[in-house]
């Protein structure tokens, strides 16, 4: 039997008081960029926080519902190295980040879009 971990109860969750939805954005090395959503709700969905490495490069003041939307300083140096996401949110939305036919990133609120064949 599954079960879920999340912050707050269920019913809180299904009546909108807490978020149900946490979006990270990271990138790699590489400059490729990464949008993640987790349902709160879901068994199968789960985030890191810090990906292995010294404990003083961790990323400490994680807190459900703060968004922390900053991971570089003034000279675009990461603060925090071991951080998996550079910018995390949480919202009550769900939303849907995807590249159009121009190549646009662009955002849909409670629709999915189904890609055209051959992209």
């Amino acid at each position: 039997m599954a079960s879920n971990y999340f912050f707050g109860s269920d019913e809180e969750l299904l009546l909108g008081g807490i978020p149900k939805y946490f979006y990270g954005l990271r990138r790699t090395v590489d400059g490729d960029l990464y949008l993640t959503k987790l349902n709160q709700l879901s068994v199968q969905d789960s985030i890191t926080i810090n990906n292995p490495g010294a404990p003083e490069e961790d990323y400490v003041e994680f807190d459900y519902g703060i968004d922390y939307l900053d991971n570089v300083d003034t000279d675009h140096e990461i603060q925090f190295e071991n951080l998996f996401f550079a910018q995390y949110r949480w919202d009550n939305r769900s939303m849907l980040y995807y590249i159009d036919e121009n190549g646009s990133l662009v955002i849909r609120i409670g629709q999915n879009y189904v890609y055209p064949s051959g992209i």
